[in-house]
C-alpha cells in the first residue's frame, strides 16, 4: 500500500479522536471499569474457595445460565470475573467499535464532508485507516483498565482477558469498516455489523448451553466447547480461558479475521467513488404511494421495530426458561440474593428474578426508544428532511410520525417480552405483562430526553444516548457494586415499582410519565423556534 493512499491518516485520526474525546474515555472507563471492579464485587460474594466452588459447579450445570453468560472455566477469583463480565464486556466493545468506525466514515461520506475533506491532501484509504485506528484507541484502553485492574488476580489472566476483550472489539470494528464500503448508508452499515454482533452471541449461547457442564480431561471445569462456539469471535473469546490455563493460540484466530476483514475492507475502499456502496440502493417505484408523514415515517422505522420486536419475543422466552431455577442459582448465598432483591425488589426470589429480568428489558428498551426518537434529527442533518418541510407539512406534524413509533414502538416491544417471559415460564401473562409495561414511564423518560435534546439543542442530541448507556450500566452492575441507592435513582428506572410481587405504587408511574410529557413538549417548542440544519 503506496503512502499516498494514506496521506493525511495522521490528521484525519486527531480530528476522530477530538470528535469523540468524550465517548471514546467514557466508553472505555464503563467497559474496561465493569471487569476490573468485578473482582470485589464477586469477592464479597463469595468469600471462601468452598463457596466459589459450588457456585461455579452450579453455574455450569444450568444450562439458561451457559446460554448467558457461558461456562465457568475455573472457580478462582479471576475466573469467576471472566465468566461474569467477559461476554458482557466483549459485546460493548463490539458495540463501540462499530459506532466509531461507522461514525468516521459512511457517516462522513453520507453527510457530504468527506468529499470536501478528501479535495485536499487526503489519501484513499486514509478516512478507513483513521477510523480504525480510532478503534483500536477504544479497545486498547479497554485492554489496559482491564490488564491493570485485574493483574492482582494473576498478571496471565488479566493480561489474557484484557486482550480478549480488545480484540473481540477490533474483529467487529473491521466487520463495520466491511459493512461501511458494502452499504450507501451508515443507518445500514450499523445495522449489518450490529446484526453481526448479535448472531456471534446466538451462535456462542446456543453452543455453550448445548454442553455439558462438568469438568473434561484437562482438568477444566467447564469442559469442551461447542462448534457453535467456535463459530462466533465472542466465542473466541470466552475460549481464551482467561484465568483457566490461558489458551494464547486462539488469539491468532482473532488477530486472522482482524486482518482478512482489513484488506477486505481496503480492497473495496479503492474500487468505489466516495458516497457509493457496493450494494446499491434499490429504487423507489416511480410514483410516491406514501401519503403522510406518519406512512414515510412508519415506512422508515418498520423494519427496525420488527428486529427489536423479534428479539424481545425471543429474549423473553429464552429468560422464561430461567426462572424456576432461580433459586438452584443463588443456593443459599445470602449476598447473592440481596444482589437480586435489590435489582428485583424485596419479593420473594422467584419474582424478584422475574422483576430482574423485566427491568432489564425496560432498560435495553430505551435503546431502541431514544434512538427511534432520533431519527428526525439524522433525517435533518443528512438533509432529506428540508425538501420535506419546504412543501405544506409543519414541523410538528414531521416529527410526530417517528415519535409515534418511538413511544407506541418501545410498549409493543415491551409487551412482547412479558409475553415470552409468561409462555415461557408457564404462568398467567397478566402480572408479568403489567411489569413489563410498567417500565414504560422510565423508557418514555429517556426518549423525551432525545426529543429536548434534539429540538432543542440539537448539536448535543447524542448526548441522549450517553444517558441510555448510563441508565443501562447503573442498573445491570450498580446492584452488584453496591453502590448506594442514591446513586442508583439517577436513573428513572429506580423509582419504579419492583413488579412482579409488591403493591403497585402509582406515584413514580404517573409522575415519570408527566416527566416525559413535558421533556418532549419543550423538545417540540425548541424544534418551532429553531432553523432546521442545513
Amino acid at each position: 500500500m503506496s503512502t499516498v493512499t494514506l496521506a493525511g491518516t495522521t490528521t484525519l485520526t486527531r480530528l476522530a479522536l477530538r470528535r469523540d474525546r468524550l465517548m471514546i474515555p467514557l466508553w472505555a472507563l464503563v467497559t474496561g471499569g465493569l471487569v476490573a471492579s468485578g473482582a470485589g464485587s464477586l469477592e464479597s460474594l463469595y468469600g471462601t474457595a468452598a463457596e466459589r466452588a459450588r457456585a461455579a459447579a452450579s453455574m455450569t450445570a444450568n444450562s439458561s445460565m451457559r446460554a448467558l453468560y457461558g461456562p465457568v472455566f475455573d472457580d478462582s477469583l479471576g475466573g469467576l470475573v471472566a465468566w461474569r463480565f467477559g461476554t458482557f464486556a466483549a459485546v460493548l466493545a463490539a458495540v463501540a467499535s462499530l459506532i466509531v468506525v461507522v461514525r468516521h466514515t459512511r457517516e462522513e461520506e453520507e453527510t457530504g464532508r468527506q468529499e470536501m475533506l478528501s479535495a485536499g491532501a487526503v489519501g484513499r484509504r486514509a478516512p478507513l485507516t483513521a477510523a480504525l485506528l480510532a478503534a483500536l484507541v477504544v479497545n486498547a484502553a479497554v485492554a489496559l483498565i482491564v490488564t491493570a485492574g485485574l493483574a492482582g488476580q494473576g498478571a496471565a489472566g488479566a493480561l489474557a482477558l484484557g486482550l480478549a476483550i480488545g480484540g473481540t472489539g477490533m474483529v467487529f470494528a473491521t466487520t463495520a469498516a466491511l459493512a461501511a464500503q458494502l452499504t450507501e448508508s451508515a443507518r445500514l452499515a450499523k445495522g449489518l455489523t450490529g446484526a453481526a454482533v448479535g448472531l456471534a452471541f446466538v451462535l456462542r449461547a446456543a453452543g455453550d448451553s448445548g454442553t455439558a457442564g462438568g469438568t473434561s480431561q484437562d482438568g477444566v471445569l467447564g469442559g469442551g466447547s461447542s462448534v457453535l462456539t467456535w463459530l462466533s469471535p465472542i466465542g473466541w473469546a470466552e475460549n481464551v480461558r482467561a484465568f483457566a490455563g490461558e489458551r494464547w493460540w486462539v488469539l491468532l484466530l482473532i488477530a486472522a479475521a482482524v486482518l482478512l476483514q482489513t484488506a477486505a475492507a481496503y480492497a473495496l475502499t479503492g474500487r468505489r467513488d466516495v458516497g457509493a456502496g457496493f450494494l446499491a440502493t434499490r429504487p423507489g417505484p416511480p410514483e410516491g404511494g406514501l401519503a403522510t408523514a406518519g406512512a414515510l415515517a412508519w415506512r422508515l422505522q418498520r423494519g427496525t421495530l420488527l428486529g427489536w420486536s423479534l428479539g424481545f419475543l425471543l429474549g423473553g422466552l429464552a429468560f422464561g426458561g430461567m426462572v424456576e431455577g432461580a433459586a438452584d442459582i443463588v443456593g443459599d448465598n445470602e449476598k447473592a440474593r440481596q444482589i437480586f432483591e435489590r435489582m428485583g425488589g424485596q419479593s420473594a426470589l422467584t419474582d424478584a428474578f422475574l422483576a430482574t429480568m423485566v427491568s432489564l428489558f425496560g432498560m435495553v428498551a430505551a435503546l431502541f426508544a431514544v434512538g427511534s426518537a432520533l431519527r428526525p434529527h439524522g433525517e435533518e442533518t443528512s438533509g432529506r428532511a428540508e425538501p420535506l418541510l419546504a412543501n405544506a407539512l409543519g414541523r410538528i406534524r414531521w416529527a410526530a410520525g417517528h415519535l409515534l413509533i418511538a413511544f407506541g414502538g418501545s410498549a409493543l416491544i415491551l409487551a412482547l417480552s412479558g409475553i415470552g417471559l409468561a409462555l415461557s415460564y408457564g404462568r398467567d401473562a397478566g402480572p408479568i405483562l403489567g411489569a413489563s409495561l410498567a417500565q414504560l414511564p422510565a423508557v418514555w423518560t429517556l426518549a423525551g430526553l432525545a426529543v429536548l435534546l434534539w429540538g432543542a439543542a440539537p448539536k448535543a442530541a447524542t448526548a441522549a444516548w450517553g444517558a441510555a448507556g448510563l441508565c443501562l450500566a447503573l442498573g445491570w452492575i450498580g446492584p452488584a457494586l453496591d453502590l448506594p441507592q442514591a446513586a442508583l435513582n439517577l436513573s428513572p428506572f429506580g423509582h419504579l415499582p419492583k413488579l412482579p410481587g409488591p403493591e403497585m405504587t402509582w406515584t413514580p408511574v404517573l409522575a415519570l410519565t408527566a416527566l416525559a410529557a413535558a421533556l418532549v413538549t419543550a423538545g417540540l417548542a425548541g424544534l418551532r423556534r429553531r432553523d432546521m440544519i442545513s
